[in-house]
């Protein structure tokens, strides 16, 4: 007797498709308006103090700060900045924590226990702790320790889960069968560690996204992160807490720009389907 094996439709794939290009328009929408706005606006900087916390209007639809700068212009760079510097702590926290995790499952051994210990020393260690001790470090809080920091509390996730996908496939009887041919490295990790990691790597990016702006817009909140007059988005909603009753917009564009980024990586998560 045959048995027929028919694939398994999931309800939701559809919702999940919809959900992924919502998400990237949205990105791509606020990525469009962080590289052109800060080449078309006006300087970040420029005070105009006459123009004291002006209303918006055609000219500037989002008014003008208490120094009489331009809140969109000030918000374009600082959306420009959050991904830009988002991207950079990513691809550093993706590469070295991929490359330690394959090693550890590939090597085994002294190599593993080494890089395991390490890792769980960094798990230890709160991750807001780590970014508020490199921030320490330079008084003007400075972007590259800011990078760091973030970077170092990023990498153990993708040490974790990519050491023990690759255990799991570097295990398993197709690789074994890969070897027995004869089959280089090359044809490993092209053939199976990387269709089992990729949608692994890109939750991880995408959650990694949202630490890292979220993180540096709330130490520029508790100002002892990026310092003024750097257009930043949590140093603009610290800044626009004394005038939040004559001058609500201040604040509600860059709460809404840190809503509309998060939403979007969150709404990239990749749902994996185990057979």
């Amino acid at each position: 007797m045959s048995t027929t094996l028919t694939p398994t439709v999931l309800p939701d794939s559809a919702p999940a498709d919809s959900r992924r290009i919502l998400a990237m328009v949205v990105l791509g929408a606020l990525a469009a308006f962080a590289l052109v706005g800060p080449l078309v606006l006006a300087d970040p900087g420029a005070q105009d103090l006459g123009r004291y916390l002006e209303a918006p209007s055609l000219a500037e639809p989002l008014g003008r700060d208490e120094y009489g700068r331009s809140v969109l212009a000030r918000l374009a760079h600082a959306t420009r900045l959050s991904l830009l510097l988002g991207v950079v702590c990513v691809v550093t926290a993706l590469v070295l924590g991929t490359a330690t995790g394959v090693l550890a499952a590939w090597r085994g051994g002294w190599v593993d226990a080494v890089l395991r210990a390490v890792s769980e020393a960094f798990v230890a260690i709160p991750a807001l702790l780590v970014v508020l001790l490199f921030s320490a470090l330079s008084e003007s809080g400075s972007l590259l320790t800011l990078y760091v920091g973030l970077a170092l509390v990023q990498w153990v996730e993708y040490f974790r889960v990519v050491r023990a996908r690759a255990a799991l496939v570097l295990g398993g009887p197709a690789v074994e069968a890969a070897r027995l041919l004869g089959l280089g490295w090359a044809h490993l990790v092209a053939r199976h560690l990387w269709p089992a990691v990729r949608p692994l790597l890109l939750t991880l990016a995408s959650l990694g996204m949202v630490t890292s702006i979220l993180a540096m817009s709330t130490l520029g909140f508790v100002k002892v992160g990026l310092q003024p007059p750097r257009a930043e988005l949590g140093l603009m909603v610290t800044e626009a807490f004394p005038f939040h009753d004559v001058a609500p917009w201040l604040s509600i564009a860059p709460v809404a720009v840190l809503f509309l980024l998060t939403a979007g990586f969150l709404g990239l998560r990749h749902k994996e389907v185990t057979p």
